[in-house]
């Protein structure tokens, strides 16, 4: 992720005290509700976030999502996939939609945008599936 993300921001509550949020949670908090989006196989980020999964194996909540968080106010850029069949521009709104609510409801923050690019087409979901176990007439043995 871009340095600018790990800089922690706040926002003021009251004359007793503040909540900080960081970056990081509020790109996963957008991630979390554009993946829920109907259409919408996964994120994409760059280069670097693709050989980031391949080498480190982990899931990041944070992959194709970039914030910008000021003390009140958050803009949003996403990558997205869309799988094929679906329409784009229904999809794409709809992200922006339910990223604004989420993390306006979470966070208190005011969304001033949510920038959608539609980074590939997909013919599958990209959710892994469980591995079939594979059945045997033998029986186990303790």
């Amino acid at each position: 992720m871009d340095n600018e993300n790990q800089v922690i921001t706040d926002i003021q509550v009251n004359e007793n005290g503040k909540v900080v949020f960081a970056p990081d949670v509020v790109a996963t908090i957008a991630n979390l509700a554009a993946t829920e989006v109907k259409g919408v196989t996964g994120l994409g980020g760059g280069f670097a976030d693709s050989i980031t999964g391949i080498l480190g194996g982990k899931k990041s909540y944070t992959k194709g999502v970039r914030v910008e968080v000021g003390s009140e106010e958050v803009a949003v850029d996403l990558s997205i996939n869309v799988k094929y069949g679906s329409k784009i521009q229904d999809v794409s709104s709809e992200v922006q939609i339910e990223v604004k609510k989420a993390i306006e409801m979470m966070t208190g923050l005011r969304v001033v945008e949510v920038n959608v690019f539609v980074q590939s087409v997909t013919f599958e979901d990209e959710k892994p599936e469980k591995p079939e176990r594979k059945k045997t007439d033998e029986p186990r043995v303790k």
